[in-house]
């Protein structure tokens, strides 16, 4: 089990994945709120609201993210033939990606149009060629699940997941696991949660509570 969480959770940088995460804290993009959870459009309740869409507004930031993507395709994935970004968070980062790397660029609707073509793969990936998926957040994986499955419906090889920021739950675990796609992640809720007490954000009273609902998302606070 250990194994496929590393594989699934698999960061390439630990020095970058706090730099990052005291990026994320410092601008609001996470937010911690332990004893006044947010309520996430799923029902769960949530001490911590992620938006990496912030990143957006931030040119430094949003440089680093790129970097960081372009090093490891280019360490590990080396030969993929199109950027594939998710819609919509994940395809301006994969526009840059795209664009430093001079690779094609393509993204992928959550549902296919009601009207046109009825496209839900824009831009184009043809069958048999190789795309990594960018993601900019991975909670319990379905999106990106949804993503991979559109393409390799039309018989895409993808080879694996890129995301800024996921919370590691069990259930995207057993996802990716089961697909066999691996994923790369710029940084994560355990790497937060160190940085965050660590900067002043959460106090070490608060550790329990959020370590809780990382274990049991659905019921917490019960």
């Amino acid at each position: 089990m250990l194994e496929e969480i590393n594989r699934i959770n698999k960061i390439i940088d630990k020095d970058f994945a706090r730099e990052l995460a005291k990026h994320l804290l410092d601008i609001d993009a996470v937010i911690l709120r332990p004893n006044d959870p947010f309520t996430w459009s799923s029902g769960w309740n949530s001490p911590i609201y992620c938006d990496n869409r912030l990143t957006l507004r931030y040119p430094k930031i949003r440089k680093k993210i790129s970097k960081a993507f372009v090093d490891i395709i280019s360490e590990d994935f080396s030969n993929v033939e199109v950027i594939t970004g998710t819609a919509t968070a994940g395809i301006p980062h994969a526009a840059w990606i795209a664009e430093n790397l001079d690779k094609p660029l393509a993204y992928v609707r959550a549902k296919a149009k009601a009207y046109g073509l009825g496209n839900q793969i824009e831009g184009g990936v043809d069958k048999g060629q190789s795309t990594i998926v960018i993601e900019d957040l991975i909670s319990t994986g379905g999106s990106a699940v949804s993503v991979i499955e559109a393409l390799q419906f039309i018989g895409a090889d993808v080879r694996g997941v890129l995301s800024i920021f996921t919370y590691g739950f069990q259930t995207a675990i057993d996802q990716f696991t089961n697909l066999n796609i691996p994923v790369y992640c710029l940084t994560d809720y355990s790497t937060l949660i160190e940085v965050a007490l660590e900067e002043g954000y959460i106090a070490e009273s608060d550790l329990k509570m959020l370590n809780d609902w990382r274990e049991n998302p659905a019921e917490w606070p019960n």
